[in-house]
């Protein structure tokens, strides 16, 4: 049982640094990380990462911060 348990947290810990990884290679503009920041008062990690996680485009990642 313990065995199974292990599986499975290494198996989501190897697919959370997938993600972050492809995460990485997401460009993002200096002005739209800017803007949100300022807009939606967040710090510079946050508005990164609902950047990176929508693609890079602004509007989608205000959508979701607004909602």
């Amino acid at each position: 049982a313990m065995s199974v348990i292990g599986d499975r947290r290494s198996r989501e810990q190897k697919a959370k640094q997938e993600r972050e990884k492809e995460l990485a290679k997401v460009m993002i503009k200096k002005e739209d990380l800017e803007l949100i920041m300022t807009e939606m008062e967040i710090s510079r990690a946050a508005a990164e990462r609902s950047l990176r996680e929508h693609m890079g485009n602004v509007v989608e990642a205000l959508i979701t911060l607004t909602n």
